[in-house]
């Protein structure tokens, strides 16, 4: 298979967000994988057991979080 690129985004609730952050963290610690739908079919992307986290938070005129796990 080649290189699959999925990217959402889009203006929500801060509520909506912290849920669906926890959607993917449950994802992560049931299922061992992170599934996603792609062109109508739906992609699993297995996760090894060791990933590396990396978690920047930047403030000023214009605040984000930015949280990458990588492997």
């Amino acid at each position: 298979m080649g290189l699959i690129e999925h990217e959402v985004s889009g203006s929500m609730s801060r509520e909506d967000a912290a849920a669906r952050l926890r959607e993917i963290a449950d994802e992560l610690a049931r299922h061992n994988e992170i599934s996603f739908v792609s062109h109508g079919r739906t992609v699993r992307v297995d996760v090894p057991d060791q990933v590396d986290l990396e978690v920047e938070i930047e403030v000023g005129e214009s605040s984000e979080i930015e949280i990458e796990i990588s492997w």
